[in-house]
């Protein structure tokens, strides 16, 4: 605030700013606004951290500075997807906290004018999805819309990640235009899946094709898989839970190796790259709102040992060659390792994760605090550090790491989290209906009343390390897509007796000699 409001971010090094929204996923930094000054980004990212830290008299000085001042209707060039996820989420979800009586905030003088201005950007969001396909172009102009000759290449992130936003505003405002542009992209963007329900990293928004086939769980890709499964628990609509269950084994089949998760082309399952990238550490955390702790812990303490091995986490590090990646080497005060640990601690309350999370403050702390803030590091190696401190910082890193150590804000209470850290309440009166337990047709059987179900901890929407009563006694869940045999000693009658591999999410089948495994 004291360097660089009101304007965008903040370079702490030299103290000053930049107004950066227009750079956000513009990587060769074209068609940059000339008379753009800055839309308060990291005072909007920043709105919902203060509440759950408590400091209600910011917020109000902030949401009342905002209601006057800030204005959509200018001149710049920014990443729809970008723009979704920090600008309509951080408003969105102030708005949500302000109007909430429990957190007695504003009394009396807020008039809803940040849901108004979520409107106005939401409005101005619209034109970017009038395409041939309903997929949305990457890039549009607030002021003026789809500029001419834009290009149509998109990521899968970029038109599949905006329903939880875009849906909220729905729920606020009663217009379901935003909704249901979100909804026919990723609806349009899951029928474009390949056979072994993979989808790529780019496409193009106008043909409806892949551009690039290759993907993983990183840049791209990420938020995706993170919007069906949340948007499921937000909305309650079943077609979101059906879509992730798909994916999410196809990505444990296709992606997983040990620990690890490398990249392969969506239409042969095979690994093109052995990489980790740092925005797949949000996985853990994933996998742990499907109840796949077993599997989150083990990739969770990966990433640990890398961030330990450097004192942070590179951007992009070579698995095949167990070295760094030669360029990639920064790490831009990223979130999703502290994401992925506040959503262990709160499945498990195991004190390691403390000790992860204090591991993390000491090292941001150590390596980039300096006296105008916290600086990104340029090269990990020799923790070079580079004058910039991203929005999301504030947004997201320390928000978990405080959440990690107080709680508070939480309880009694039901958030999903967006991809931008950004809470959103889970409310009853937002579901079309209260979901059901989905049990996928052919992973359960029921020839009458008294023959037992059988699922996944995925189906049950359980953690796998709690007690499944059945007809048999006590079983144990071992992973989100484990189904047990029916019987102990493997043995069978008929496939349906036979369960889920927990490694590699395949169906098992009865050999002829009457044992269930992997044989086909």
């Amino acid at each position: 605030m004291k360097h660089a409001f009101p304007h965008d971010e903040l370079k702490p090094l030299t103290k000053s700013f930049t107004d950066s929204l227009s750079e956000l996923g513009n990587l060769k930094l074209e068609h940059l606004p000339q008379d753009y000054n800055g839309s308060a980004l990291t005072l909007i990212e920043s709105l919902s951290s203060l509440v759950i830290m408590g400091n209600n008299t910011e917020f109000e000085r902030a949401v009342i500075w905002l209601s006057e001042n800030l204005t959509f209707n200018t001149d710049a060039r920014i990443n729809l997807f970008e723009c979704n996820i920090r600008v309509l989420g951080g408003l969105i979800a102030a708005h949500i906290l302000a109007t909430d009586s429990t957190n007695r905030l504003i009394q009396g003088s807020y008039k809803n004018q940040l849901l108004n201005l979520a409107e106005d950007l939401g409005r101005r969001f619209l034109p970017a999805f009038d395409t041939p396909t309903g997929l949305p172009y990457a890039w549009i102009n607030l002021k003026y819309g789809v500029m001419e000759n834009e290009t149509t290449e998109t990521s899968t992130s970029g038109c599949g990640s905006l329903i939880l936003e875009m849906g909220a505003l729905s729920r606020l405002t009663g217009d379901p235009r935003f909704e249901s542009a979100a909804l026919r992209a990723l609806r349009k963007l899951w029928s474009m899946r390949s056979s072994l329900n993979l989808l790529g990293t780019t496409l193009d928004v106008t043909t409806g094709e892949w551009i690039e086939y290759s993907s993983g769980i990183g840049a791209g890709v990420d938020s995706f898989y993170e919007y069906l499964c949340k948007a499921y628990i937000l909305f309650g609509k079943e077609d979101y839970w059906r879509m992730f269950h798909s994916a999410y084994l196809s990505v444990q089949k296709y992606f997983r190796h040990g620990p690890w998760y490398h990249e392969a082309d969506m239409r042969t399952g095979k690994a093109t790259y052995w990489q980790l990238t740092s925005l797949q550490a949000f996985w853990p955390g994933l996998q742990v709102l499907v109840g796949d702790i077993g599997a989150a812990n083990s990739s969770h303490r990966e990433f640990v040992y890398v961030w330990e091995k450097f004192g942070v986490l590179p951007e992009r590090y070579l698995l095949d060659h167990q070295m760094l990646h030669p360029t990639e080497k920064y790490y831009p005060l990223r979130p999703e390792l502290a994401e992925s640990t506040f959503y262990l601690y709160q499945a498990t309350k195991d004190p390691w994760y403390i000790q992860v999370g204090e591991s993390i403050v000491n090292s941001l702390n150590s390596y980039t605090k300096v006296e105008g803030g916290f600086a990104s590091v340029r090269d990990v190696t020799t923790m070079q550090l580079e004058d910039h401190q991203h929005s999301f910082f504030l947004a997201e890193t320390c928000k978990y790491l405080y959440l990690l150590f107080d709680d508070t804000f939480l309880v009694d209470r039901n958030y999903i989290f967006t991809t931008e850290g950004h809470p959103l309440p889970v409310l009853s009166s937002w579901h079309e209906r209260l979901p059901e337990t989905y049990i996928l047709t052919n992973w359960t059987y029921a020839k009458s009343e008294q023959q037992k179900r059988r699922a996944s901890a995925m189906s049950l929407q359980v953690c796998p390390a709690i007690a499944v009563r059945s007809g048999y006694g006590v079983q144990k869940i071992e992973s989100a897509c484990h189904i047990p045999d029916s019987r102990g000693d493997h043995r069978c009658f008929t496939d349906e007796e036979c369960g889920v591999d927990s490694t590699t999410c395949r169906r098992r089948s009865c050999s002829m000699a009457g044992y269930c495994g992997l044989w086909v």
